[in-house]
């Protein structure tokens, strides 16, 4: 079994950091209760060195942040787009980035749901058990506009669904009780110092 996915596809190794890391720009990530997060975003219509721009410096928000996938709109841009750089539960590596996806609806009898803890880069210092199925088959495009089809299982399977949340105007907040958004938003109140300390140190250590 390969080790390493890039866009679907096995290859024998890729950098970690991913390299498109290395070409781009930090950018702010985008809180909870700001608009941008709490609407569906707009599709991608054009494609070219500006998107491709904007993929990278997702990469390096996400690495600086410490995720495991990014959505547009967390760096506040309205756009149908997220990366990912994420392992699954046999320790495989996932990365890549999907343009306009759409999350299949899967047979239930065909999966099974997993109540595991997850957190998000916009509800900073939060993790709360979240009920997602063990697979996910999202489509979309690629940055030049080719067709892609990205499947996944276990944590991987979370991250999809979660990013995708993301463009569909959902944080995993929206999924919660009453009584566990309250404790989310207590752990972010405890934490988020925290949490932007280390993002400011990371900064330092990835970028010249």
């Amino acid at each position: 079994m390969p080790r390493v996915f890039v866009q679907g596809s096995p290859v024998d190794s890729y950098p970690r950091p991913a390299p498109e890391a290395g070409r781009g720009n930090v950018r702010r990530v985008t809180e909870v209760g700001e608009e941008v997060l709490h609407r569906p975003s707009r599709d991608v219509t054009e494609f070219g060195p500006d998107l491709a721009a904007l993929i990278d410096d997702m990469f390096l928000t996400m690495y600086v942040a410490d995720g495991a996938g990014l959505a547009a709109n967390q760096v506040g841009v309205d756009l149908r787009l997220f990366v990912y750089d994420c392992p699954d539960d046999d320790g495989v590596r996932h990365v890549g980035h999907i343009v306009n996806p759409v999350l299949d609806v899967l047979d239930p009898a065909g999966r099974r749901l997993l109540d595991e803890g997850e957190g998000c880069l916009s509800v900073p210092g939060a993790v709360m058990d979240v009920p997602r199925p063990d697979r996910a088959v999202v489509r979309g495009l690629d940055k030049d506009g080719n067709a892609l089809v990205i499947e996944g299982t276990g944590y991987f399977a979370r991250c999809l669904a979660h990013e995708t949340d993301h463009v569909d105007g959902q944080v995993y907040l929206d999924r919660l009780s009453k009584r566990d958004r309250k404790e989310a938003l207590r752990q972010v109140a405890d934490r988020r110092d925290e949490v932007f300390a280390r993002r400011a140190a990371k900064i330092k250590a990835l970028t010249p």
